[in-house]
């Protein structure tokens, strides 16, 4: 198998694979950071003293990392996504069995990743990979559990019993579309609770996050054809609640150095790293309005972000907001 992106969670899946004793290709688009990957058998900047297991091998071409390849592994950003899906298109591979651990929609079009992946290689098998992951925790070997979601069962069989260890639980799901917004959606949540945070707002105020950030997460999954059990699982709440309640998520540490009254350039600075969250706020509103989803907690966010929202005011027009008749 060959995992393609070499960011910190490409490298986590690629080193448990390996560790797994599968012989694995880790492939990332830049060549001095490859270099620096086997000559150091390490991930020092993204996973520093985790050590490559020997099964996994570095490789600085596309093309020498996917050759005689039939699964593929994608762990690049949403934003680089369908470039990587129109370059290995155009490599003429065979057979291929295409999965994903990207978090995200596709930018300026609001598409699932598996719509993209199916416009650009047509109809192969698919899967995408989810859940409550924080890339260190799984490089460290502890517990997890994440869902595979795919619309090839023999696939999703197949790369779960690949990624299966005694530290590494893989549930089974044929709702790809409940899954990718699951863990799309959460990044948004997760803006909304670090600026919460920011603000100094406490322990209440995250829980009414979580709870009705999952309401909205569930509303636009089920319109967008999702099943309302995937959220109350690994990637819906399961995933909500890592992002908004732990330090280790980029995008909780964004919203809160908003919060906290930092300008946009600086917040992002100060996380030094890709926050999913930011572009897929806008794919996500744009989603909602096309399916005519309500979604207040991330219409929010989006003012914050893309309209220059002061985060205080954000707050009033939730707690204003006159609809109040579900919990």
């Amino acid at each position: 198998m060959a995992v393609l992106g070499a960011g910190a969670w490409g490298t986590a899946l690629a080193i448990l694979l390996a560790a797994n004793g599968q012989p694995v290709r880790l492939w990332g688009h830049e060549p001095a950071l490859m270099r620096g990957l086997a000559r150091d058998r390490e991930h020092r900047e993204a996973l520093p003293g985790v050590a490559f297991p020997p099964a996994l091998a570095i490789h600085e071409g596309l093309a020498e990392a996917v050759a005689g390849c039939r699964d593929l592994l994608v762990v690049v950003p949403s934003h680089g996504f369908r470039a990587l899906m129109e370059r290995l298109a155009a490599m003429d591979l065979e057979a291929p069995r295409i999965a994903w651990g990207t978090k995200g929609l596709e930018p300026g079009r609001a598409r699932l990743l598996h719509e993209v992946a199916a416009e650009a290689l047509g109809d192969i098998p698919l899967a995408v990979v989810s859940g409550p992951t924080f890339a260190a925790e799984v490089a460290a070997r502890l517990p997890t559990a994440v869902t595979v979601a795919g619309n090839d069962p023999a696939f999703a069989r197949d790369l779960a019993s690949r990624l299966t260890s005694q530290w590494f639980r893989v549930y089974i799901s044929d709702d790809m579309i409940g899954v990718q917004l699951g863990g799309a959606v959460k990044n948004v949540l997760a803006i909304a609770a670090g600026i919460a945070d920011g603000l100094g707002f406490g322990a209440n105020t995250r829980a009414a996050l979580v709870t009705r950030g999952l309401a909205e997460m569930g509303r636009l999954g089920v319109a967008a054809g999702g099943r309302q059990e995937t959220f109350n699982g690994l990637a819906g709440l399961g995933d909500l609640v890592l992002t908004c309640t732990d330090n280790q998520s980029r995008n909780r540490r964004f919203g809160k150095a908003l919060g906290e009254g930092r300008p946009l350039e600086q917040a992002l600075a100060a996380v030094g790293q890709v926050v999913e969250g930011r572009g897929t706020t806008r794919e996500v509103m744009a989603l909602a309005a096309r399916l005519g989803v309500e979604m207040p907690i991330s219409e929010q966010v989006h003012r914050v972000i893309h309209e220059g929202l002061p985060p205080s005011q954000a707050v009033h027009s939730l707690l204003s907001r006159a609809d109040t008749r579900s919990e």
